[in-house]
């Protein structure tokens, strides 16, 4: 098979095949008919106008004779591989804590391979946990194990959907070709900025949670991991409680996956007790910003913007304080959504369906936090930063759940917002016309302020006096970093336990998330 590369098609016209196959035809100078089997291979846009706009493809075919094509400008052969899992004996089942990203993908590559896996979940199944989002949602009412945070799929369910990442691993198109096979759209395999949405994310984490099962794994769902035993800095067994009836069992383990995502603070206490090797890190806090998609499409198109889907941004910027500020999670004609997970505490984050079709679009702004700017020396003072910030938006609030919300040019004139202009928010149960004074420590309150004159260099129109802010974005990240191996990713301490994905420190976003989960299961079969 060969690709053809750096192919300009005009952003007004629809992509039709057999053009595509009239362009790789002129350029070998064959008929067209001699193309076979003709796909995408990358997709990307190039809207600047000076340039006259345009799409970026690449296209991948068969040809006969491929070797006589080699010499042709922007020809290449495509080398696809194959991901073989070889099945492998087993005596006990290895244990996962967590079914986001990582747990999912973890899951999947022990099942393939014959070993069982048990997977706890202290969320409900993906369905189940909807009802209770939009139960929370339209009324306020948390449940405190079922939510954005907690539940099949994790976090990453309820949110744009975004498979973007800087890393760079075969894996990447592993997780792909999966989430494909699972019913996420086949064109995340050759867009630049992929992205697959809520709506077809709650169908994909089923999918493959039915194949988990089919293999012979187990998923308990509801079900919370207690305490670790541990014999001869060795893992010896699991301890869960199954959160309906309050019963404990005990799960005889040689193996241990901890998928447990960056908001399991009460698994970080229990990891902290057990004396593993835990060092702080850098985390990220701020609020979500809201503008009408329209005024995003055309700061980003210009006059191609009624040709294309909605448009994104990402935007990094150093600030006069030193401090480091960047935009994180944009949801295209998204939402910004109620990501509570702690009663009394208030947080934010972004969701978007596939479409996109929303008023708004909205990202975080968010304000890099160093072990150092923190009072306190405990391996656990970033949660506790994080917990602070999100009571006083809970009470800014107004203890019910709602948000405070701050419009730009008032948080830029440092004053309290007592009118909104013509972006409405989109965040449930609903929203209070806030003071950020009142939340923020001044090291992040002026560091946001700078940000977003800043970030309006880069897109002018940024800092509308009229864009919404919401607090508060406490949950990018994680503030800790369980330390393992680089090689075998087993932990530094215990044996058999492999701290994994975004809440051990080692992901930070779905594709890497997920990618992490692969690399440990491996780790695993490589053992056995």
């Amino acid at each position: 098979m060969l690709k053809l590369s750096n192919i300009k098609y005009p952003l007004e016209k629809e992509i039709k095949k057999e053009e595509l196959e009239k362009i790789v035809a002129k350029t070998l100078k064959v008929r067209p008919q001699d193309i076979k089997n003709l796909k995408i291979n990358k997709k990307s846009i190039d809207a600047r106008e000076k340039k006259g706009g345009f799409y970026v493809l690449a296209l991948e075919f068969d040809i006969s004779n491929e070797n006589k094509y080699l010499k042709f400008k922007d020809i290449s052969k495509v080398e696809h591989f194959t991901y073989e899992i070889k099945k492998k004996n087993y005596k006990k089942s290895p244990v996962i804590v967590g079914f986001g990203p990582s747990g999912l993908m973890a899951g999947l590559i022990l099942a393939r391979a014959g070993l069982k896996p048990i997977i706890l979940e202290r969320g409900k199944n993906v369905d189940e946990r909807k009802k209770d989002i939009d139960i929370f949602w339209e009324q306020g009412k948390l449940n405190i194990n079922s939510n954005v945070q907690f539940g099949e799929g994790g976090a990453g369910t309820f949110s744009d959907g975004k498979l973007t990442t800087g890393i760079k691993d075969f894996r990447c198109r592993v997780l792909l070709e999966e989430f494909v096979k699972a019913g996420a759209p086949e064109d995340i395999l050759y867009k630049a900025k992929p992205h697959i949405g809520t709506d077809k994310l709650i169908d994909m984490v089923k999918n493959i949670r039915k194949e988990i099962i089919a293999l012979g794994g187990t998923v308990l769902f509801e079900h919370m991991m207690t305490d670790i035993e541990i014999i001869d800095n060795k893992v010896k067994s699991v301890m869960a409680k199954n959160l309906n009836t309050n019963k404990e069992i005990n799960i005889e383990t040689d193996y241990l996956v901890l998928a447990i995502g960056h908001s399991a603070r009460d698994t970080f206490k229990l990891i902290v007790e057990k004396d593993f090797n835990i060092e702080r890190k850098p985390f990220s806090v701020g609020v979500r910003i809201e503008h009408k998609q329209e005024f995003i499409n055309n700061s980003q198109y210009g006059k191609f913007a009624c040709y294309l889907p909605p448009a994104d941004y990402k935007l990094a910027v150093k600030l006069p304080n030193r401090k480091g500020a960047y935009t994180f999670c944009m949801c295209p004609g998204g939402y910004v959504v109620n990501s509570s997970s702690e009663e009394n505490r208030l947080v934010t984050n972004g969701m978007s369906y596939y479409s996109r079709g929303g008023e708004n679009s909205n990202s975080a702004i968010l304000i890099e936090v160093y072990p150092e700017d923190l009072e306190s020396s405990d391996i656990l003072a970033g949660v506790k930063f994080q917990r602070e910030l999100e009571e006083k938006a809970f009470l800014e609030g107004g203890s019910n759940y709602f948000a405070p919300v701050q419009t730009v040019g008032d948080i830029l004139k440092e004053r309290p917002t007592t009118a909104l202009g013509d972006i409405k928010p989109t965040f449930k149960p609903g929203v209070k016309l806030a003071d950020f004074r009142n939340i923020f420590p001044s090291f992040i309150y002026d560091s946001l302020r700078l940000a977003i004159l800043e970030m309006d260099k880069k897109i002018k129109g940024f800092a509308d006096e009229n864009a919404i802010l919401t607090a508060v974005e406490s949950r990018s990240s994680s503030p800790i970093r369980i330390l393992r191996d680089k090689e075998s990713y087993v932990s530094l301490k215990y044996k058999g336990i492999y701290p994994c994905g975004e809440g051990c420190g080692y992901a930070g976003g779905i594709v890497s998330a997920g990618v992490d989960g692969i690399r440990c299961a491996e780790a695993i079969l490589n053992i056995y």
